[in-house]
Formats: C-alpha cells, structure tokens, sequence
C-alpha cells in the first residue's frame, strides 16, 4: 500500500480521495526537519502548502519518497534542484487557485486607487478626512501587467472590462495572442515608463528577483501604483519604501514579502502602502480546489503513473501512460545499448521517432534513453534529471519525428555523435516485445536479455567456429544467437544472449579471435 504525508493544513475531502484510492495517509503539521526526514522514510508521498519547506536534506534522506505535491502554483518553498537530481516528481496546482489570486490582484489595484484602507482606519477612529482623501479613477489609465499566465491573464481580462488601457511583459506571450487579448505586447522598460498602475504575475527565478528596483523606479512615472500579489523577493522592499516616502511611488500594495511573516521588514509602517497576508490564494473556493486536485494528482501517479502538473518532468495522463508504457523498455535498451558501447565523450544525442509512435507523447523516451545512455558514466542519473544532466554536459540533444511509418510500424533510432565516430542503433515492438533491428546501419533482429555479448567483425569463414568454440570450452551456454552485415566480406555483427554473464578472461579470449574489430558484454534489467 502507498502511504502519503499530509505536512501542511489540507481539506478533509483530500484525505478522503486518498482513502478512496487505498493510500494511507498521516497528517502531521508543524513538522521540524528531524521529524519530517523520520516521517518520510516510510512515505511515497508528500503534500504541502507553503509553511513546509522540502529542501535538500530532507529530499536527499526521503529515499522512498517519489513525489511531492504542492497544493498551490508557487514552488519557491521546495528545493527543485535536489528534487529532479534524486529522481522525485514536484506537482503543482497551477489553476486552483487562479482567479481567487486575480482577483485579490484586482482589489488591491482599487484599494491603491482610492486610499480604501486609509479611509476605512481614520473613519473607525472618529475621523472625517474626506477633503483630504483624493484617489484617481482606473478608467482610462494604462496598467502594465508584468506576466500574462494563468493569474496574469485573468488580470488582463479583469482590467479590461474595467476599462483600463492594458500593457503586458511577457517574453512567453505571442504578439498574435495580445492581439487576440485586446492588449499591447511591450518591453519591460517601456511598461515602466507608459505604466499608471503595475502589477506582477510572475514566478521568483534569478531573472525576476527585484525585477522592481531603484533603476525601474526612475524611470516610472511619479505617481505610479503597484501591486504585487505573487512572490515575495520581485520588489526590492528597501527601494520601494525609499519611493513611497519621496512620493514618487503613489501608492503600493503587497500580498507577498521576502520574509513571511515580514515582522522585521522595512516596509512596517510605510505611509500608503496596503499590506495583507499572503492571501491571493485564501478564499474557501480556492483552498477546496488545489487540495482535491493535489490528492487527485498524487493518487493518480502513484496508482498508474499519469503526471499532471509536473514543474520538474513530463506530463503524462493515464491514457497517455498506456500508450508510452510499452516503448518504455525499448528506450531503456536504446539508450543503454548505446551507452555501453560508447567510450568517448559524447557531443550530439538524436532520438528519431517513426511511424505510430511518433504521435504519441515522446518526451518520457527520450528522458529514459538518455537517462540509461549517460547513467553508465555520470553519477546520480535519473529519468528525471537526465535531459538537464545532458544539457549541464553541453550534449545537443534532438528530437526528430515522422508520422509516416518506414520498414516497421513504429520505430525508434538513437543516434549518438562523439569525437571520435557516430553510432546508430534502432529498435521497435514484436508482439509488444523490444526488439533491436538495426545497428550502425547494418540490419539484425535481436531480443536483448540479461547477459549479452556484441561483436563487431569482419565476415569471413571460421568466426562463428572460433567463437563458439570459446564460448562452449568456457561452459558458456548460448540463449540466442543474431547475425546481421554490411555486405558480403564487410563489417558483420554478432548479438549474442547468453545465459550466464561473461567474464573478462573469456572476453580476452574473444578479442584474440583474428576476424573481431569489437567485444563488448551488454547487461540490461530485466524486470
């Protein structure tokens, strides 16, 4: 049975999806480190909000761990990294809590304009200031929208129907979609520079952290207003109050901080500025969603494999995963196969896919064959990880699909490029079985066991005799034996399984054999 930790305040209605799906689950908030690395050597699943924070020791330690669910869009609070490097699924909620977070945007948007919690206070406190109160109406004015995603596009069409004149930054966005949207695509530094009102709906990475800072403040307009109801860290704290106090700044409103609770920052008591919670997401609506659709996320990877919402791999549906589940095995040996045979650094990976299968979601292969091709000479290789792996490396790496089908159904080549040569090997499905049917060019058939041995050699009388004259003296039993050549007299190669794995003695013997240009043992999993 699967078991999953509830770290974080959920939904009891998520607990029950998980019972419904027969996964244990334990509930136990307020974790220290300690106790959340015990709790999780006997977990497969993990789910938090934002108060959690999985980080590196904790993912490293959680060896059973497979997945952690974040009920919500922001993943700032889970060490991605050390995730993806140890082989752990991290899913998101990205559409939960959507509108709930664009329209607390929209509010504090309106708060900014008209001085509401300003107004409100003094009122309680018997005061009457509304000659001194003055806002400015939104109709007209123009609002920069810093990223047009999920939040970000509900925003835009939030402002619009309150007739605002609508701006966007988004490198993402395609001029034709702003088209479609009824806005104006623009660069960042003019959205400083035209912007009324600005609000931001992007993720915290390097690029964006204190994408607001003193060199976007001078050249705002004086009297701009800004809302930040997305992370924490994209407006420099210091640098926007030094711009309230001056007046440069009208206004300004913030949901998030870069330290929650901000009890020690800067901004405590600034004048004009509206300071809330962290409550984009807080609406009962909201918190309903991104718990039912984490347990639901969760409990379908764990029972079949389907990935949704995944911001460190693939996606995968269910359906999905019953289509790529058979050619899983074939990319495992793909990738391993080459991988074994190469002895040189490699510089270009090309997986071509034909026929049937290339209309099928491809991006689970390619992870797998390039995870089994590089495992054998990089640590720490996972399916995952492996396609970061290889671009960290600075391997090129190429995806290559034809829909109509060649000599087979479906088939797969990988093709890898080092400094020293380029090698070729193809693969497809018999009666769903992988079978390698072409390498370097020259075509076998061959169904990879356990043990096997790959010669290359030259086709002339007395190789096959010489060979299994070793292999028999070595008690070496044969399972199956391929040939497949070039021409008559050129490179020939020999796939050979066996049942019991070869040694380096009998290897050497092998290579002694006049007609052998190449010996290499070739394990695989058979599982």
């Amino acid at each position: 049975m699967y078991k999953v930790l509830i770290a974080d305040k959920l939904s009891e209605e998520a607990v029950k999806i998980f019972k419904d799906n027969d996964i244990e689950t334990v509930v136990k908030t307020g974790l220290s480190e300690s106790d959340l690395i015990k709790e999780l050597e006997t977990c497969d699943g993990l789910v938090v909000r934002s108060a959690t924070k999985p980080n590196k020791k904790i993912i490293e330690q959680s060896k059973r761990l497979k997945v952690i669910g974040r009920a919500g869009i922001g993943v700032d609070n889970i060490d991605l990294e050390a995730a993806t490097n140890n082989g752990k699924v991290v899913m998101n909620t990205p559409f939960g809590n959507s509108i709930t977070t664009a329209e607390h945007a929209i509010t504090l948007l309106l708060s900014t304009a008209r001085q509401i919690p300003y107004a409100d206070k003094t009122s309680h406190e018997g005061k009457w200031e509304k000659s001194s109160i003055k806002g400015v109406e939104v109709t007209g004015k123009i609002l920069g929208v810093i990223g047009c995603g999920n939040i970000g596009s509900i925003v835009v069409d939030r402002a619009l129907g309150l007739k605002f004149k609508v701006i966007v930054f988004d490198p993402f966005l395609q001029n034709e979609k702003a088209k479609e949207m009824g806005i104006e695509k623009v660069e960042l530094e003019e959205l400083f520079k035209r912007s009324d009102f600005i609000t931001i709906h992007t993720p915290l990475t390097d690029k964006t952290k204190n994408i607001i800072n003193k060199d976007a403040f001078k050249i705002m307009k004086k009297g701009v207003r800004i809302v930040n109801c997305a992370r924490g860290g994209l407006v420099n704290e210091v640098e926007l109050k030094e711009n309230l106090e001056s007046g440069h700044v009208a206004s300004a409103a913030l949901d998030v901080f870069v330290d929650e609770p901000p009890k020690n920052s800067p901004l405590i008591g600034t004048k004009n500025l509206i300071m809330t919670p962290h409550l984009g997401a807080s609406t009962t609506e909201a918190q309903e969603k991104v718990a039912l659709q984490v347990a639901e996320q969760i409990s379908d990877y764990l029972k079949t494999g389907a990935i949704t919402n995944a911001v460190n791999t693939f996606s995968l549906t269910a359906s999905e995963h019953n289509m790529v589940q058979p050619y899983l095995k074939l990319s495992e040996q793909l990738g391993g196969f080459a991988g074994q045979l190469t002895e040189n650094a490699i510089k270009k990976i090309a997986v071509e896919f034909e026929g049937a299968v290339s209309k099928i979601n491809t991006q689970p292969l390619i992870q797998t064959i390039i995870c089994s091709l590089l495992k054998k000479n990089f640590d720490g290789v996972n399916v995952i990880n492996s396609v970061a792996i290889a671009k960290a490396k600075s391997i090129q790496v190429t995806e290559i699909k034809h829909e109509k089908a060649g000599e087979y159904q479906s088939s797969v080549t990988l093709t890898i490029e080092t400094e020293k040569q380029t090698r070729s090997v193809s693969g497809t499905l018999f009666g769903g079985k992988p079978r390698i049917v072409n390498v370097k060019g020259i075509k076998i058939e061959a169904e990879l066991s356990k043990y096997n041995l790959y010669i290359s050699n030259e086709d002339k009388p007395g190789f096959i005799s010489d060979l299994s004259k070793i292999l028999s003296d070595n008690k070496i039993n044969i399972a199956t034996f391929n040939l497949g050549r070039k021409n008559s007299g050129g490179e020939a190669i020999a796939l050979i399984s066996t049942d019991d794995e070869i040694n380096d003695k009998v290897i050497d013997q092998i290579k002694k054999i006049p007609l052998v240009i190449q010996v290499k043992p070739l394990t695989f999993n058979e599982s």
